[in-house]
């Protein structure tokens, strides 16, 4: 199973075999516990669900306390799934390290990208702003909002609101190396959120 959670440290910049620069995002991935095991005769999937990061069982409300009880493994601070092939050879309490993977394996990272706060059309969705002079009076508004005839907004209208933190998959970076002593995952290019934020790694759908 090619499947690991991590937190992201940072970005740097390392040199390969024939000296050329290449910048990776460093990421502490695992060790990871495997808390429970999903079926499809009991739970319509296959899958495995794992726990990262260290938290004191006094932090977790009553129902998380008995559930990692019932499991008989040690609290963890994130729980997250991952979908899996029938037949895997998994169970409750088995540890995945970063060793699953090796130097030259694709993956797909997802996290929470950065939160950008309010912003307009502009910034938001990359919208043309308007004439800047000669009276236009129209410079970095959204413009017309719908049809005539249809008196109302269609859903989906690209609009000023929210920017960022949004749930971002990155697919197919590049596995530049691989440290099992200090858990540490090195991927070519930069991967979604911000400094100490969870990250899921799984192998290329792709």
């Amino acid at each position: 199973m090619k499947a690991i959670l991590g937190k992201k440290i940072g970005m740097t910049q390392v040199f390969d075999e024939e000296g050329r620069l290449i910048p990776v995002t460093v990421i502490e991935a695992g060790p990871c516990t495997v808390v429970d095991i999903k079926t499809s005769d009991k739970d319509g999937y296959t899958g495995v669900q794992l726990g990262f990061g260290f938290v004191k069982e006094h932090r977790l409300n009553k129902p998380l306390r008995g559930y990692f009880k019932s499991k008989g493994v040690t609290p963890k601070k994130y729980l997250r799934e991952f979908r899996v092939k029938p037949g895997e050879d998994v169970k409750i309490g088995d540890e995945v390290k970063v060793d699953v993977f090796k130097s030259g394996d694709y993956v797909d990272v997802t996290g929470t990208s950065l939160g950008k706060g309010f912003a307009g059309s502009i910034k938001r969705w990359n919208f043309r702003r308007g004439p800047s002079s000669h009276g236009s009076k129209y410079h970095r508004g959204s413009g017309s909002l719908a049809a005539r005839d249809a008196a109302r907004v269609f859903p989906g209208r690209k609009l000023p609101g929210h920017k960022g933190s949004e749930r971002v998959t990155i697919r197919n970076l590049r596995v530049v190396g691989v440290d099992p002593e200090k858990n540490l995952l090195l991927v070519h290019g930069g991967v979604p959120g911000r400094r100490g934020s969870l990250v899921m790694i799984k192998e290329a759908s792709r």
